[in-house]
């Protein structure tokens, strides 16, 4: 048994989804589009949707725990891309989002 990323999603619905600005659009090389993010720091910007309670990235379609996509997946950021199924960060935002054991499917 292993995690189904898209059967769950609570990465994307309980943290604050943050990274270089330079990831973005507002740098010519950047990938995120511009739009779905705010300045958080000099340095950083955060998806847009994850800097409140509950946060949930406005990249985020679906129902957590059941079926979710992110509908900016090629483009996503760096900490998008390093939450990894399975890892602790992965794990602590599962319990987080109240997803049991019982959520783990068959991949």
């Amino acid at each position: 048994m292993s995690l189904d990323c898209q059967s769950c999603g609570a990465c994307c619905a309980v943290f604050r989804v943050s990274f270089y600005w330079s990831e973005s659009t507002l740098h010519p090389d950047g990938r995120v589009p511009r739009e779905l993010v705010t300045p958080v720091s000099p340095h950083h910007v955060a998806m847009n949707g994850t800097l409140q309670a509950p946060a949930r990235c406005v990249c985020l379609d679906g129902e957590v725990g059941l079926s979710v996509s992110c509908n900016i997946y090629p483009l996503r950021s760096s900490t998008c891309r390093e939450c990894e199924a399975g890892s602790e960060q992965c794990l602590r935002a599962r319990a987080l989002a109240g997803l049991t054991e019982d959520t783990r499917v068959a991949v």
